[in-house]
């Protein structure tokens, strides 16, 4: 006997992949309606890119670049690398230099879309996101950068949240640049290293962090993960640079003032904010919030940042001879909606169907003359879609979380009225045709 011919496909998701269920999306929809709403009021424009784009368009820009598909998901086809975006960011830069003459500068634009990374997943970190961008490319000004702030603020207040549960990091490329000349270092793959070890300060914490910036780190499963090799007097240096309460970066201070002049204040000044990719220039920042998140066991786990982002000067210019400044930031919508729903009861009203219960099938005529009556008036309703006796019918009104079924059997069509029963309380009630809509409106 063939055993190949018994192999069933998994039922099982790959890891790092998750199924999101309706409430959780219609949380979603709602988040990012807001959104939109925002970014209409402070004039972004709308962009979508493709999922797919060729590697080297984004792949220098990556955290790990060893191979051409590292940290993304990639294919060969026609001799070129094709890989799924890792994040908004190059794929608007590789926008911009295409159309560089056609669209204006500064050039606002913001973007919705699923971002999807190669690496190790864990607790609340899948390899498939949807993430929401905002960027001005075209522009020196850290009106800009300051701004980003303010609407990102904007949009978690409106979803819900209050001041004290948020607070907007910043930092500074700058600060990180001095530390490395302390350092003395100049490899780029070494002070890449740094940058990534740094940034995982947030999620690991310093100690665990520490040992990423020393010899390496061995994970709880066992993986090992290659240090930057940084001797101890190094990693003292770090260490007390992450102390500063205040910092002596202009553009740093200079973002403060505008912040002043938009009364601007659930932000902090925190040297740890790091940014573990590479092209950040200038500025840089990070949403966290403040307060307990919980795994679906029930633990409170280290949640860290929900999105960030800073100022990349030089990104653009990687596809040309373009002068293109920008400063964009980003916010990973499933980790912010995940943490929403444990801080905010959502009063989300799902749809549930009125079923018109099937007695007869050579009746379809009558009960479509019902449901049309129905749907005319935006009722959510249907004629029951399955095959079975009308105890199987109530068992699938009950499990759908149905207000009302409609019993229309042969004594109900004789006397041109319609039998009602509110599923909640039980209670039936017989109602003319044409009343249907109206009663129904009461149960809703």
């Amino acid at each position: 006997m063939n055993k190949e011919k018994n192999l069933k496909p998994s039922k099982e998701l790959p890891l790092g992949f998750v199924d999101r269920q309706e409430k959780e999306l219609l949380i979603r929809d709602f988040i990012i309606s807001n959104i939109k709403e925002v970014m209409t009021k402070y004039g972004f424009q709308y962009l979508e890119t493709p999922s797919f784009e060729y590697t080297d368009s984004i792949g220098k820009f990556l955290p790990d670049k060893e191979r051409p598909d590292q940290g993304v998901f990639s294919f060969k086809d026609e001799n070129k690398w094709l890989s799924l975006r890792y994040d908004l960011t190059a794929p608007l830069a590789r926008y911009v230099a295409k159309n560089y003459l056609e669209i204006p500068k500064p050039f606002k634009r913001y973007q919705l879309g699923t971002v999807w990374r190669n690496e190790k997943p864990g607790p609340g970190r899948f390899r498939e996101f949807l993430q929401f961008d905002a960027d001005y490319v075209g522009t020196k000004s850290l009106l800009a950068d300051a701004e980003l702030c303010v609407l990102v603020s904007e949009i978690l207040e409106k979803c819900g949240l209050d001041k004290k549960d948020y607070t907007v990091k910043i930092s500074s490329r700058k600060f990180t640049d001095k530390i490395f000349e302390q350092l003395k270092i100049k490899s780029k793959e070494q002070i890449s290293t740094t940058l990534r070890a740094l940034d995982k300060i947030d999620r690991l914490g310093w100690e665990e962090a520490k040992k990423l910036l020393g010899e390496g780190r061995k994970d709880k499963s066992g993986d090992y993960t290659k240090g930057a090799n940084l001797n101890s007097d190094q990693i003292k240096i770090i260490e007390n640079a992450l102390k500063s309460k205040t910092s002596d970066s202009e553009d740093v201070l200079e973002i403060i003032r505008i912040f002043t002049d938009y009364n601007f204040e659930n932000y902090k000044f925190d040297p740890s904010v790091i940014r573990g990719l590479e092209y950040y220039t200038g500025p840089i920042f990070e949403v966290n919030l403040n307060f307990e998140v919980k795994n679906s066991k029930g633990q409170v786990i280290q949640f860290g940042s929900i999105g960030g982002g800073g100022r990349y000067d030089n990104l653009v210019s990687n596809f040309g001879n373009f002068d293109c400044p920008a400063t964009g930031i980003s916010i990973g919508l499933d980790r912010l909606v995940f943490a929403l729903m444990q801080k905010k009861d959502f009063k989300i009203k799902t749809a549930r169907p009125v079923v018109i219960c099937v007695f007869d099938k050579n009746k379809n005529k009558e009960y479509i003359g019902i449901l049309n009556k129905l749907r005319m008036l935006n009722i959510s309703s249907e004629i029951y879609p399955g095959e079975g006796k009308l105890k199987k019918q109530m068992e699938y009104a009950n499990k759908i979380g149905s207000p009302a079924v409609i019993l229309y059997g042969d004594d109900e069509i004789k006397s041109g009225k319609a039998t009602l029963k509110n599923l909640e309380s039980g209670k039936e009630s017989l109602v003319k045709i044409e009343d249907l809509a109206n009663e129904i409106k009461k149960l809703l």
